[in-house]
């Protein structure tokens, strides 16, 4: 297929695991009415205030999980391409064939797990950097290394719809991942995000464009949009960026969606004409 449609999900996610599961589902639907064959849900999609994030935590590969159950589920009902937002894992990536290891010190993996049409898990990526700072709003400070343990594994996977870089939100800032992704020949990024109103306001969308101009790609931000809670709000304004650095759609704030048809052949006719790949000197 030449063009390809995509979709990434905006939500305002609670602590009610329940009630985010619900409004992914619908949003997962709206999007897949809408004729996108790959959706991206955004970080923390199914809780985002709930306390520990160990309480929701699942084994890789668990389908009868409540998460990964739905997820696989889903992806499997609209035949579609679904990289999952991150869920807590509590196993590390098993590697050579080795048995994933536990987690034992009550942290998790935040993962963002690809599924495949028929449901299957065909890639996984740890979010590698981890969102701890201060900053200028009621939460004043983040520290997700107390609850989740870093990833340290570049993730490219070939899809039905582009060869697929994975990200994490704060990953945005740091290029060099980006350019790991440049390197394997990703054609399309994905970065579900929780960024704060106040860094999203100043960084967001000046992050995405960048990433896609000096890395001729796709990017789909699928951000968290609202009020959470007395102390924390996101930004939102979830979109998707063609290599050019154009934004093809965006939505502000509140649940939704947005969507994009992305077009394969002028990437790679970008990339001869301007072929930044040959030109590196560093």
């Amino acid at each position: 297929m030449v063009h390809s449609r995509v979709a990434a999900v905006q939500m305002v996610s609670s602590a009610d695991i329940h009630a985010n599961i619900a409004s992914a589902s619908r949003l997962i639907a709206k999007a897949a009415a809408a004729g996108a064959a790959l959706v991206v849900l955004p970080e923390n999609f199914a809780v985002l205030d709930g306390g520990p994030q160990a309480q929701f935590a699942e084994h890789e590969g668990d389908m009868n999980g409540l998460l990964q159950g739905f997820l696989s589920a889903q992806a499997r009902l609209h035949g579609i391409e679904l990289v999952a937002g991150t869920i807590p894992l509590l196993t590390r990536p098993s590697r050579d064939g080795d048995d994933a290891e536990l987690l034992t010190d009550g942290r998790v993996r935040p993962a963002s797990l690809v599924f495949d049409r028929q449901g299957g898990i065909i890639a996984r990526y740890d979010k590698m950097h981890l969102f701890d700072v201060e900053v200028s709003d009621r939460q004043a400070r983040y520290a997700e290394s107390d609850s989740f343990e870093a990833g340290d594994e570049v993730v490219v996977v070939d899809t039905g719809v582009a060869r697929l870089g994975l990200t994490i939100c704060y990953d945005l800032r740091f290029p060099e991942l980006f350019r790991r992704l440049f390197n394997e020949r990703a054609e399309l990024v994905t970065v579900p995000s929780a960024f704060t109103r106040v860094t999203g306001e100043a960084h967001w969308e000046v992050l995405l464009r960048a990433r896609a101009i000096e890395n001729q790609c796709y990017v789909i931000g699928a951000g968290q949009g609202g009020v959470h809670n007395e102390r924390r709000e996101t930004y939102g304004h979830s979109m998707i960026v063609d290599p050019w650095g154009r934004v093809l759609d965006v939505l502000a704030d509140g649940e939704g969606i947005v969507v994009a048809d992305i077009d394969l052949p002028a990437l790679h006719e970008l990339r001869r004409k301007m072929p930044v790949f040959s030109h590196r000197r560093l």
